[in-house]
């Protein structure tokens, strides 16, 4: 085995969590559509419902497991259950994340430690779990999902971008291990995206895409052999990765003005 593994349907399910809204719901669909049986979670049962009813007729199925990835234990129970009912985890996108902009100078705790116990902690208690599945399995994929403010930071992003950086660092640091077990890890790093998380951002978002163009770059590099990052929209990354490079005296003048942060 190898981790150039690339999740088929006939190898398993699919668990997408984050999925009641964006990203993760039109991911849910897309895949049940080529045929996947996919398990989606998030905290509001109505919308996964929602979801579940809108995939019928596709060629695959969603199959709720409602939950909330700040809680390890519900997260190790909702694994046991997904491969009780849907078989082997071919495939984990570990999506859950919230966006909760913070003023620098009135910081708001509740909020950053909300941010933590979804994005980073969250994560952790989905990846944990299935590792271990996979494990056993002799082979999977996983994705993680993080965000080009994980690259450096921005206006607004102390908590989110904070976040996001470590996401990128643990994708990175797991692969190491997660190679030798046949295990294949992604990091999914989009950058603007429409979905009710930017809808109130106080600054210009180039390159924004709708969701169904997320989704079709996330499709794509998933089944990419060799990819690792899954990173997009290509020319707005590729400006990013750039600006890693700047000393900060540049760096903090270039986000300021380019933000309208050196107006406010």
């Amino acid at each position: 085995m190898t981790t150039e593994y690339v999740a088929q349907s006939e190898d398993g399910c699919a668990w997408i969590t984050g999925a009641s809204s964006g990203i993760g719901r039109a991911l849910a669909l897309s895949l049940a559509a080529d045929g996947w049986k996919v398990a989606v979670t998030a905290r509001s049962e109505d919308k996964l419902a929602d979801l579940a009813e809108a995939a019928k007729g596709l060629a695959g199925h969603v199959m709720v497991f409602a939950g909330d990835v700040s809680q390890a234990d519900d997260m190790a129970a909702l694994c046991d259950a997904i491969t009780e009912t849907l078989g082997p985890l071919a495939l984990l996108v570990a999506n859950a994340g919230v966006y909760l902009p913070q003023d620098g100078l009135d910081g708001d705790r509740q909020e950053w430690q909300t941010t933590i116990d979804v994005n980073l902690s969250g994560t952790v208690n989905v990846v944990l779990p299935v590792i271990a599945k996979m494990k056993a399995a002799g082979q999977g994929q996983i994705a993680i999902v993080s965000s080009v403010a994980g690259y450096r930071g921005l206006p607004t992003s102390a908590a989110y971008g904070a976040t996001k950086a470590a996401l990128i660092n643990m994708a990175e640091a797991l692969k190491f291990d997660l190679d030798k077990a046949g295990i294949r890890m992604q990091v999914i790093n989009p950058g603007f995206v429409d979905t009710p998380a930017t809808a109130d951002n106080p600054f210009p978002m180039p390159h924004l895409l709708t969701v169904d163009e997320a989704v079709s770059e996330i499709r794509k590099g998933l089944v990419h052999p060799s990819r690792f990052e899954i990173a997009f929209p290509r020319a707005f990354v590729r400006q990013l990765k750039l600006l890693r490079m700047l000393p900060y005296s540049l760096y903090f003048k270039l986000i300021a003005r380019s933000t309208g942060w050196d107006k406010t």
